[in-house]
């Protein structure tokens, strides 16, 4: 068993989710204001490393009127344990689970003792999971969460993390706010990213379930099928 696994982003209207700099402020107050709905209502939101080190997230719900029982449990994927101690999602506003790779385990004979060191650090402030190979395997580290009692979560990147998850087929819903603005760039992030398919046909396929127009922004939902 996993839990169901939403993806929400925004992206502008050629697609991308950050620039190169990683400036990624792209949707209005009310998509924001939907986005902490949503987190209010899932048990774990879920993101990358990458992320992590590119924003600092608080990672909780705070753009509408919340409690912080309110917030639900925040889920790092990160093979290498490189979560600096000090950012916010190592704070006591929720808890913290942490995905990292065999290469983290002192017990694996193909440990990395730097690796080791950092994912011992984590273990203080967070519930630090210890994939069995040398990349968080994914549908491993679903089934630990589902275990631990989250139900649901929202994925919110990055670009890298949402592929993997997709190409697992561990995806179940994409919501996705489209901003009336274009920023180009070959080096710009994309709502997917990571090595991609060769073929179309191997495309993972959708299904619209809704759209609407919220303020400036378009919203579309849509059913991953599977």
């Amino acid at each position: 068993m996993k839990p169901y696994v939403i993806l929400n982003a925004a992206m502008t209207l050629d697609g991308k989710i950050a620039t190169k700099t990683g400036s990624s402020e792209i949707s209005g107050q009310k998509d924001l204001e939907r986005v902490h709905e949503i987190r209010k209502e899932v048990d774990g939101i879920m993101v990358g490393i990458g992320t992590v080190l590119a924003d600092d997230p608080r990672l909780t719900v705070h753009k509408i009127n919340a409690k912080k029982e309110d917030n639900p449990v925040r889920i790092v994927v990160d093979n290498k344990a490189r979560t600096p101690l000090n950012f916010r999602i190592l704070n006591d506003d929720a808890e913290t689970v942490i995905a990292v790779s065999s290469i983290c385990d002192e017990n694996n004979e193909n440990s990395d003792e730097e690796a080791v060191k950092r994912a011992k650090e984590l273990e203080k402030r967070a519930n630090v999971f210890y994939s069995s190979s040398e990349t968080v395997d994914l549908k491993e580290f679903l089934e630990f969460l589902y275990s631990l009692g989250i139900e649901s979560i929202m994925l919110e990147g990055g670009s890298t993390l949402n592929f993997s998850m997709i190409r697992d087929g561990l995806i179940d819903e994409i919501k996705i706010c489209i901003a009336p603005m274009v920023v180009g760039g070959k080096d710009s992030k994309t709502f997917f990213d990571g090595e991609g398919f060769d073929y179309m046909k191997d495309a993972v396929k959708l299904e619209l379930v809704n759209n609407f127009p919220l303020d400036k922004d378009f919203i579309m939902e849509y059913k991953v099928l599977k």
